[in-house]
Order: C-alpha cells, then structure tokens, then sequence
C-alpha cells in the first residue's frame, strides 16, 4: 500500500453577517474544500496555502490559528492501493469570489447547514463540524477579550472657554 498526504483548507468568507464555505465539485463527483498533494519539502500550512490559491484562485486570506484536524481514506488508481491522509485547516477569504480551476466541475459557496448536507464525504463533513464549533467560540472569546468602549474623557482647559 502506497502512503500518501495532502493538506487543504476549510475556506470560509463572512457575507452580510453570514459565514459560507467554500464547496468544490472534483471530477469524481465528491464535494470537497481545495485541497492536494504535498509538493517537494512543503510544510502542511504551505501545501494548504497553494492549493487554495491554485485550487480557488483565491490570494487574500489567512489561515486561523490552533486548527489542524485529519482524516484518511483508502482508493484505488493504476492498479495501486493508496492510503492518502488529509490535512486540513481554517482558513478566512477576504475576497468575494472564487474561481473554478481545471481540476473541478463546480464550486459553491454555501451556508453551514447547506454546506454539512452538501458534502459527500464522512471525514471533511465531521471536521466541518468541528470548524464550525472553533470558529463559533473564537469569536465568542474575541468578543468577551475585546475592551469595553468607554467615552474617551477629553480635559477642557477653562482659558478656551
């Protein structure tokens, strides 16, 4: 059996208050988030990085800290068995729109709810899950870690006045 990895990332843009998933459509069939191949010395977060831009044609985005989640799964390809272990990580777009690479037929950005009954696999649909919690409470932390907004208190000088 032939060992393999890829890393990819759980893209998402926040819409009008809305958080959407990126979904792209693989020559198979399956519903997946950008993902590949680890090429040369890349380190998980730099495979991650140029299959979204490659995969998406998305540049402007950051990957989220303290996510990294796994999930394997066993196929067949020229008559070898190959046992491929995914990475995959949070990432935020800060741009509006996605383009369609050659290595899909389709992407769509979709809601949660849209995006959990989209995806056709158990492993990227259970760390969507997960994404979805960790996103949900680091922005419940930013919010609680955000300093209270005071009036800032200006000094009048009673000679101005």
């Amino acid at each position: 059996m032939i060992e393999a990895t890829s890393a990819g990332a759980i893209l998402f843009r926040d819409t009008r208050g809305r958080r959407e998933y990126l979904l792209l459509k693989s020559r198979p069939g399956d519903w997946e988030f950008p993902k590949g191949g680890i090429e040369g010395e890349e380190e998980l977060q730099q495979t991650a990085i140029r299959e979204v831009e490659e995969e998406a044609g998305i540049a402007d985005f950051r990957l989220i800290d303290g996510f990294r989640r796994e999930y394997d799964y066993v196929f067949e390809a020229g008559g070898e068995t190959i046992h491929k272990t995914v990475h995959l990580f949070i990432a935020e777009s800060f741009e509006a729109s996605a383009e369609l690479s050659k290595e899909h037929r389709d992407l769509q950005w979709r809601d949660y709810e849209q995006a959990i009954n989209t995806i056709t696999q158990d492993g990227p649909r259970d760390i969507l899950r997960e994404a979805q919690v960790y996103l949900d409470e680091q922005l419940a932390e930013d919010a609680t870690e955000a300093p209270a907004e005071t009036p800032a208190e200006t000094e009048v000088d009673p000679e101005e006045h």
